[in-house]
């Protein structure tokens, strides 16, 4: 029904993964698998959506409150996370880190420690620092380091990628209960980024932050998201939250329309997203099946070219989190290696605060994924044998 083969040039459509390659890597016409978009098409559900909307011409201000917005999102949490949300505590920002960089400003001080689980997401990391705060790292599974960081007196924030960015991990409710717990204990607020849960692979199950977050005024916690990134339209731009104490809510939602001057939404966002939570859970399950195939496919040419690497598919999202510690390789050598003679982009694990590891994208027709960790598998052998 949905063709996921097919090819679509992205080429000239000012594209960061395709047209941006030189600007990160210093070399032209490489061929990318980096930045966490896909090249698939969106819905065609969404697309149908987008024309009609379009085809009505008039494209004044408009308000996200108003309309299908919100009633989809909570429909989409019913039928997909059997999760009930209070609509009353939605939140409208242009993108996720938006939402936490506003979050930053409202619930830490410059100097103020952010705890997050390493390796981690880049974006973290700049909008962190940007703002003047520590990020104060924690590697995934270490529940000690974890409350020693927390208990720091300046450890403001607990910061998740729900599921984990890059790694792939879906967290239990066992282990989002502990990291509750432990945020409540020692004064922590806490901001769970789950823009990546709508991808999360069968036999896994991602549970929302609402359902985990502990009650109460006073208790300062965010679920961020937005449907761009499972449903492929991240440059259409549009992010929503929740925020669980009323008076944290109405100090962002001010904060947005006043300090930011967001008066108005992107309107094409908002169909996209209606469109795609009403209409798109059969798009959303054959890309995760097909995500999954080409999966179980760079398990299959990884094993056979690189046996050192052991290697077990992400529970969750289109990226292939990959350790190459143990074929002794420095990143350096092996980044040149890819892109001098294979021509590929790869992003490497220093990206992420940690070498030695990299991060191949793999949301893409299957043959340019198969093209890409033969690239990788070529490249490395080369270099474990020299």
């Amino acid at each position: 029904m949905y063709d996921f083969d097919r090819e679509i040039d992205r080429h000239g459509t000012w594209s960061v993964q395709w047209d941006g390659i030189a600007d990160r890597f210093g070399v032209p016409d490489l061929l990318p698998f980096t930045i966490s978009d896909m090249d698939f098409a969106s819905p065609p559900e969404v697309l149908a959506a987008l024309r009609e909307r379009v085809d009505h011409g008039v494209f004044g201000y408009t308000d996200w409150r108003l309309g299908e917005f919100r009633g989809a999102i909570r429909h989409w949490y019913a039928s997909r996370y059997a999760t009930e949300i209070d609509t009353d505590a939605l939140v409208y920002a242009p993108s996720v880190l938006n939402q936490l960089s506003q979050l930053l400003r409202m619930w830490t001080e410059p100097g103020d420690g952010v705890v997050v689980h390493t390796p981690a997401y880049d974006g973290f990391r700049k909008a962190v620092a940007g703002l003047g705060r520590e990020l104060r790292g924690v590697t995934v599974g270490d529940l000690e380091a974890l409350e020693r960081e927390l208990a720091r007196p300046d450890s403001r924030m607990l910061l998740l990628c729900s599921p984990h960015n890059p790694t792939g991990r879906v967290w239990t409710e066992e282990e989002l209960t502990v990291f509750a717990e432990l945020a409540e204990r020692h004064g922590a607020a806490v901001v769970s980024d789950e823009i990546h849960a709508d991808l999360t692979t069968d036999g896994h199950r991602h549970i929302p932050w609402t359902r985990i977050a502990r009650a109460g005024r006073g208790r300062r916690w965010a679920l961020v998201t937005s449907g761009t990134k499972a449903f492929n339209f991240p440059a259409l731009s549009g992010s929503y939250g929740l925020i669980g104490d009323p008076d944290e809510r109405a100090a962002f939602v001010r904060r947005m329309e006043t300090g930011e001057g967001l008066a108005s939404p992107a309107v094409l966002s908002l169909t996209a997203h209606i469109a795609a939570y009403r209409q798109g859970a059969a798009w959303l399950d054959a890309l995760r099946g097909y995500v999954a195939g080409t999966m179980s496919m760079v398990g299959e040419r990884l094993a056979a070219g690189l046996p050192e690497v052991d290697w077990t598919p992400p529970q969750a999202g289109y990226l292939a989190w990959i350790d190459l510690r143990p074929l002794g390789i420095e990143e350096a050598r092996l980044q040149e290696e890819l892109v001098r003679v294979e021509r590929v982009a790869i992003m490497p694990g220093g990206v992420y605060g940690t070498p030695g590891f990299v991060r191949l994208n793999v949301g893409c027709p299957r043959e340019k994924a198969e093209r890409g960790v033969d690239a990788l598998v070529r490249a490395a052998g080369r270099l474990r044998k020299s």
